[in-house]
């Protein structure tokens, strides 16, 4: 990459449910662009394991985990200046995770209200992503890279539970005001076909830079 573009601050977020490949496209990423990776908080996740072992007793917990760690990685990457790429956002803990917890009956109302309104004071402080790719995979799909990994902890999660994070992203990328790049994944291997990874690449740099490749 050798625009004069990717030479100033940019700000790309990768989000997506549970599978979609976040993680591995955001080292790709970074790799190719030249820019700094920052992941989401999972093996350091004091709350996760037992969270998926009793949702509605740290539902809460794990949220508030969530939004003060990415609050804290947030402020830091932006006020760094580098160029970074950000394995999933902010806002999917609340527009994603937090609703479908409560919709589910798993956060009380008093903490689903508290946790919003926390939320809703610390984003007005942060810059959004300049450009969001969204990774949109079927359920089938979720399920086969979860089950390709390997975790212990995600054993428990429910393929009612991938569809309605499914339904919930759908309705909040529809809403999403900023710059944003749907990427459909079902029929693409980004990590292990290149070409795959080429494509996605040549359509960030279409929406990021404004470039046009053969590739």
């Amino acid at each position: 990459m050798t625009s004069e573009s990717s030479r100033e601050f940019n700000f790309l977020a990768v989000a997506g449910n549970i599978g979609a490949g976040k993680s591995s496209l955001t080292r790709l990423l970074a790799k190719h662009f030249g820019w700094r990776a920052y992941y989401e908080s999972v093996e350091d996740n004091p709350y996760l394991s037992d969270f998926y072992e009793d949702m509605r007793r740290w539902s809460f917990n794990l949220q508030i985990y969530f939004l003060s760690s990415r609050f804290r990685s947030q402020k830091t990457m932006v006020g760094e200046g580098d160029s970074f790429i950000q394995d999933r956002t902010i806002y999917e803990d609340a527009e994603i995770f937090a609703r479908n917890l409560y919709e589910m009956g798993l956060m009380s109302k008093r903490d689903y209200e508290n946790y919003t309104a926390l939320f809703n004071e610390m984003t007005a402080y942060l810059t959004p992503p300049s450009l969001l790719v969204y990774l949109k995979a079927d359920v089938p799909t979720l399920v086969r890279q979860i089950e390709s990994r390997g975790r212990d902890y995600e054993n428990t999660i429910r393929i009612d539970y991938l569809k309605r994070l499914n339904l919930l992203y759908d309705d909040w990328i529809d809403r999403y005001p900023h710059e944003k790049l749907i990427v459909e994944t079902d029929d693409l291997d980004f990590v292990n076909n290149r070409e795959d990874l080429g494509k996605i690449i040549s359509m960030i740099e279409q929406r990021q830079f404004g470039l046009f490749s053969d590739r």
